[in-house]
């Protein structure tokens, strides 16, 4: 909290030096909570400043209300321009009490959703400044004013179940115009993309997110590791994955498209189709911070984990009794060498995200480690979701100007990480 604390009151100092120039990227820090493992940032509203957990799938930004005090908050009206794009189904008329952030009538409605608990709130759209850093991919710069960003307030303190105890809401990564990305690239007329590092840990280091592009700098590493990422496209599942939706929208999560899987260079056997979106858009791949580990469906998941037994064994890596919630465990004091590689193979044979041990594997103690992949079942929605231990230590770029996911190697595999700290700089030199 207190990395969080002086981040925030240095972006607030930078804000106020000197005469400023366009930004190129924007930056938030990312830490992960080892409780519940989730990944959050801390954004500054007004004078408020908040700590939100990041969500891929998030269509818009949403936070406590109940200590939120700010001059120039204000709500969103019903049958407004910004309503109308925010696709708004109708509009909030009940609320009773005094006038407050998150109770106000003839309001855009917003719904309000938890995934760890899968439940909607039903609130109320506003607007209201937010600060945000800048950087030239290396440093920490300047913080810059958007105005008018649009959020929704929680008034239901039952919102927060289950959420990282430091935090009071969740922000937004979806491919929706109220996503964190979309109304800062659009604010300051930059590029719509962003790109994440998410953090194995918050011990020794912070992760990031860019907003706007590149350069991605992780030292000690000095290149611009955006001119080096491997690229997929990004797919569009035709119906919409939200809790609530209108008819007709697509899904606003990630999909990709992975044509096979490998396992130290081996192709798993199991039922292709079921990489595929289908007519009734069930199937494919997906990303997601929500789920700490990836799922596979049933049909996929068994053919998996015995070929990953039978390339462990081949490495004298013994399978031993499974630790929930895992299934597949082995003992890692017989260990010939590294544990067996997976590749995800996407549109060609030279484009393939591969995971090592640290992304395939989870310790569960000092001598057993266990394959940090679980059964999705047989009626999934999506019969691939990569969830964020697999993330991890990768730079992630999502560009919807072209549509594309950008990915690299390993990060640990050139000697960094996620986990590092970003030096401040008050002017550029």
């Amino acid at each position: 909290m207190a990395s969080f604390l002086l981040f925030s009151l240095l972006t607030f100092s930078l804000s106020n030096a000197a005469v400023q120039s366009p930004p190129t990227a924007f930056y938030l820090p990312i830490r992960k909570d080892p409780i519940t493992r989730q990944y959050y940032t801390t954004i500054t509203m007004s004078t408020n400043i908040i700590n939100v957990v990041i969500d891929l799938a998030g269509q818009f930004t949403w936070f406590s209300c109940d200590q939120y005090n700010s001059p120039s908050y204000r709500p969103i009206s019903c049958g407004s321009n910004r309503c109308k794009t925010f696709k708004a189904p109708r509009c909030i008329s009940s609320c009773d009490g005094p006038k407050r952030p998150g109770c106000t009538n003839n309001t855009c409605l917003a719904d309000v959703y938890n995934p760890y608990i899968n439940w909607v709130y039903v609130e109320g759209y506003g607007r209201d400044r937010m600060n945000t850093p800048s950087t030239d991919g290396q440093f920490v710069l300047a913080g810059y004013d958007i105005k008018s960003y649009a959020f929704s307030c929680s008034t239901d303190s039952e919102a927060l179940t289950k959420l990282a105890r430091q935090t009071l809401g969740m922000i937004g990564l979806a491919r929706t115009k109220a996503s964190l990305s979309r109304q800062l690239s659009l604010a300051f007329k930059l590029p719509n993309k962003f790109a994440l590092c998410l953090p194995s840990s918050s011990e020794n280091g912070l992760g990031d997110i860019f907003i706007g592009g590149g350069p991605y700098i992780m030292l000690p590493v000095i290149q611009d590791l955006s001119k080096s990422l491997s690229t997929t496209p990004l797919l569009i599942n035709p119906l919409s994955t939200a809790p609530s939706f209108n008819i007709g929208d697509p899904s606003d999560e990630y999909f990709i498209g992975v044509k096979s899987i490998r396992i130290d260079n081996k192709v798993v056997s199991f039922n292709n189709s079921l990489l595929t979106i289908d007519e009734g858009a069930v199937g494919g791949t997906k990303l997601s911070t929500r789920d700490l580990y990836t799922f596979l469906h049933d049909s996929i998941y068994r053919p998996f984990t015995a070929a990953f037994v039978k390339a462990a064994a081949a490495k004298n890596i013994k399978r031993v009794a499974p630790v929930s919630p895992f299934e597949v465990c082995f003992s890692m004091t017989t260990a010939n060498g590294s544990v067996p590689y997976v590749d995800l193979v996407m549109q060609s044979e030279s484009v393939k995200w591969r995971f090592y041990e640290a992304n395939s594997m989870v310790k569960v103690n000092n001598t057993v480690s266990c394959l940090a992949i679980q059964n999705a079942g047989l009626y999934p929605r999506t019969a691939v979701v990569i969830g964020g231990h697999q993330l991890e230590n990768y730079i992630l770029e999502f560009d919807l100007v072209s549509s594309n996911l950008g990915f690299s190697s390993s990060l640990l595999q050139m000697n960094t990480s996620c986990s590092h700290y970003r030096s401040f700089r008050f002017s550029s030199p």
